[in-house]
């Protein structure tokens, strides 16, 4: 009989852990565990047997230790996240936290033996370019706004490093563009961009007082350009990192490998939805100018992964998620 992976989804009830869970389910040769803190699971989740769910303080040491122990495989999705409101007015929560986080559950994995940890990073230590940045393109200059949340994940990036070197866990590191799809966050006040576009649009009335047309506020002049990336090629790459990895330490970027304008992505998204909707722009909102485009070059050559959902079929997947799952629930 085969021996089962006990593999561990940090923060399974995020928008990352609850896709990777969803994937992860489906397969036979693995033994799902998920921590949770604040955000509760659902109904169907509590329900699976699939699941053992822990409710954990990944920032407490004993915690930390109870979850890991005996684990093969940690996929450290459990972070404090919040959208650009957050990372101008109130930086310093991304940055205590989730250092504090890693740290410990690093160490637990060098003493639990653990075989893989897979960290998710992001993009904002890279600097503000036209072409599609390359892993080796980080040169040490954080724009201002992301110094206190990409130094952090720099310094989490050097601790993967580090550990691998020391133990036999292999680490990998993927620094992904903007993520969206089901179980994203959609409420306004903590979601990034795409999440708040799609509730504003969704919830844009279709039939406003004769003569109007509907019409929606975007913070900032809608030229700055974001690489997105549909929730599911990044599910796909991770089974592959977790078969095919053979170094000790990677790190490697993961996106679309273009950019879209905020003005474009938000057009496409009115369109797909099919309503009559005006745009106007609030240049007085906090917004970060910074245009990114990631190149995936190194995903391709080393683990022949490429995303498979285009930006307009994704925008179509998630809102038909969007209203099934959330305007029904509200209906």
């Amino acid at each position: 009989k085969m021996k089962k992976n006990k593999v561990l989804i940090c923060g399974i009830t995020g928008f990352i852990g609850r896709n990777i869970a969803e994937r992860l389910i489906k397969r036979n040769d693995i033994q799902l565990f998920g921590t949770y803190f604040r955000s509760k699971p659902n109904k169907e989740f509590i329900k699976n047997k699939k699941i053992t769910l822990i409710k954990a303080d990944l920032t407490n040491k004993n915690n930390v230790n109870e979850v890991v122990s005996g684990k093969d495989i940690i996929i450290q999705a459990a972070a404090v996240t919040t959208g650009a409101k957050d990372v101008v007015t109130r930086p310093y929560i991304h940055v205590t936290d989730n250092a504090v986080m890693n740290s410990l559950l690093f160490r637990s994995c060098f003493e639990n033996k653990v075989k893989h940890l897979v960290f998710f990073s992001c993009t904002t230590m890279y600097p503000n370019q036209n072409l599609p940045v390359k892993e080796e393109d980080f040169n040490h200059q954080i724009i201002d706004k992301y110094f206190g949340v990409g130094w952090t994940k720099v310094y989490i990036e050097k601790m993967c490093e580090f550990y691998s070197k020391i133990s036999n866990t292999k680490y990998t590191v993927i620094r992904h563009s903007n993520i969206y799809g089901p179980y994203d966050k959609y409420d306004l006040e903590r979601s990034h961009f795409f999440g708040a576009t799609i509730t504003k649009v969704l919830k844009t009335r279709d039939d406003p007082p004769a003569g109007e047309a509907g019409k929606i506020s975007v913070w900032g002049d809608g030229s700055e350009k974001r690489d997105l990336l549909y929730v599911s090629d990044l599910v796909d790459f991770i089974e592959v990192v977790l078969r095919k990895q053979k170094e000790q330490f990677e790190l490697i970027n993961l996106g679309l490998g273009s950019a879209y304008s905020v003005k474009d992505v938000i057009n496409k998204i009115i369109k797909i939805s099919g309503k009559k909707i005006k745009l106007e722009f609030d240049t007085s909102k906090p917004t970060i100018k910074f245009n990114l485009a990631v190149n995936i070059g190194k995903a391709r050559r080393k683990y022949n992964w490429k995303p498979k959902v285009s930006l307009v079929e994704g925008i179509r997947r998630t809102i038909s998620w969007y209203e099934e799952n959330i305007l029904d629930e509200k209906n």
